[in-house]
């Protein structure tokens, strides 16, 4: 049995979930999430929890029902608490400005790089720090690689936009006569 699966999902006030057949709909305060509704598993609502059950002992059921419970379960923290991932600029000259949905970076380029969030991220942007927020997990996690993938963190000064509790490991630099 599927440790994550067979875990019950509470479902907070305020948060409605609807189960179709090929969708699952989760809405709340901060807005409507839409979850795939996997083939081999079943979503059941009884009063306020939701829990995930799979069909047979097939392999996919197996691994269809961990991965239904825990994309819904993100669904509803998201919908209601959100998602937020925070990345720090480091380097001697860089830079970042703006906020809402575009912020333009200084890194050391010859020319500033701009950025533009997709629809429902929100980023926002404290001194060297920029905040990527938004209520879907995975929507907030690939605007924070993608910020991030403008200039990794090298290993020799820690320069460039690295996670906030991401840990560089440093290298030693040339070794002198």
């Amino acid at each position: 049995m599927s440790r994550i699966g067979k875990l019950p999902i509470d479902i907070p006030a305020g948060v409605t979930i609807t189960v179709d057949s090929d969708i699952v709909s989760v809405k709340g305060p901060k807005g409507e999430l839409t979850v795939p509704h996997l083939s081999d598993v079943t979503v059941a609502l009884e009063g306020n929890q939701a829990t995930v059950t799979r069909k047979d002992d097939q392999r996919i059921a197996k691994a269809q029902h961990g991965l239904q419970r825990a994309l819904l379960n993100n669904a509803v923290i998201g919908v209601t608490k959100g998602y937020e991932k925070r990345l720090e600029v480091n380097g001697v000259g860089f830079r970042v400005s703006g906020g809402g949905n575009e912020i333009e970076l200084l890194l050391g380029f010859s020319h500033p790089v701009k950025y533009k969030a997709p629809e429902g991220i929100l980023l926002t942007v404290e001194k060297m720090n920029i905040i990527v927020s938004g209520n879907s997990k995975q929507a907030v996690g690939q605007a924070a690689a993608e910020i991030r993938k403008i200039k990794k963190p090298e290993p020799y000064k820690g320069k460039g936009i690295k996670y906030s509790d991401e840990v560089v490991r440093r290298k030693a630099g040339k070794a002198g006569k």
